[in-house]
């Protein structure tokens, strides 16, 4: 394989990871609300809001790709690079 054509998937898997970054912030933003509730809030509310936050995040949306866009692009990557002799 041409090695821009590894650098072209390289590009990509890093801008996957990068979005992916961004997004699980709002998981971990869902996950202390959890670790914040008290006794009196809605803790089963908490939590199906936290599942759902992680679904976005793995699965995306319409106009997302989630995290799920990252193993594609990792895929891509490793199958390149494994072709290639471990190239990077």
């Amino acid at each position: 394989m041409a090695k821009d054509e590894v650098q072209e998937a390289h590009e990509e898997l890093v801008s996957e990871y990068e979005q992916f970054r961004k997004e699980y912030g709002k998981v971990l933003e869902a996950v202390q609300r959890v670790s914040d509730a008290e006794p009196v809030d809605d803790i089963f509310g908490l939590l199906e809001r936290l599942e759902d936050v992680v679904k976005e995040v793995r699965t995306g949306g319409m106009l997302k790709g989630g995290a799920k866009g990252h193993r594609k692009a990792r895929e891509a990557y490793l199958k390149l690079t494994t072709s290639t002799g471990g190239a990077t």
